[in-house]
């Protein structure tokens, strides 16, 4: 038996209009989000929440040398970091989910990016592969085998809960038209086709 679960990838204040770190026309995907919980049926309903301390290590406040915005860094244990505003710090209004998307009483929420060593971009791991979320242990509890997956960044958190989605096993498809991405798009589409994540609108759920 199929069942299902709608994943959407951290639709937070700080990602939407006038948002710390924003992404181009964010908000364009509330509607069909919110349309998308309110007209098709889903086994669960997972929302991710990146949920960082503000000493977080991929913010560039943090470090003393001043490094770039949306430069790579490299840190002292040998990783490449891309330099990040301060965003999505617990405590704030920018964490918080944006006050248009639904959340319905059931919806389950899964925060990420709580290491303040360690950035993580997918719903279900930190970057380093060091610490798993909850998302996987969720999805199992509800015996889901197909994820629908949609939010913000495209080229970024979404594309990365999506690839590591299929290498847990999952059958995986990215909604595309509720999805916005920060200038990689293409890119980032491709690489999840080639890795098995099937392509679609809202309209083929």
């Amino acid at each position: 038996m199929k069942k299902r679960a709608l994943i959407i990838i951290d639709v937070q204040n700080d990602f939407c209009k006038g948002g710390s770190l924003e992404v181009p026309n964010a908000n364009d995907i509330i509607g069909i989000i919110n349309d998308i919980k309110t007209t098709k049926y889903f086994h669960a309903t997972i929302l991710t929440q990146d949920y960082h301390p503000a000493n977080h290590i991929s913010f560039a406040s943090n470090h003393k040398d001043n490094p770039p915005l949306f430069q790579i860094k490299k840190l002292n244990d040998g990783t490449d970091q891309v330099m990040w505003p301060d965003h999505c710090v617990q405590g704030t209004h920018g964490v918080e989910f944006h006050s248009e998307l639904i959340i319905n009483e059931n919806d389950i929420i899964v925060h990420k990016g709580m290491n303040e060593l360690i950035d993580s971009y997918s719903g279900f791991y930190d970057n380093q592969y060091k610490q798993k979320t909850e998302l996987d242990n969720v999805l199992k509890k509800n015996e889901i085998n197909q994820v629908f997956i949609c939010g913000l960044a495209l080229d970024v958190c979404v594309k990365a809960t999506a690839l590591d989605a299929i290498k847990l096993g999952y059958e995986t498809f990215l909604i595309l038209n509720a999805c916005r991405g920060i200038g990689k798009e293409e890119e980032a589409i491709k690489e999840m086709k080639e890795n098995g994540v099937v392509i679609l609108t809202d309209h083929s759920i």
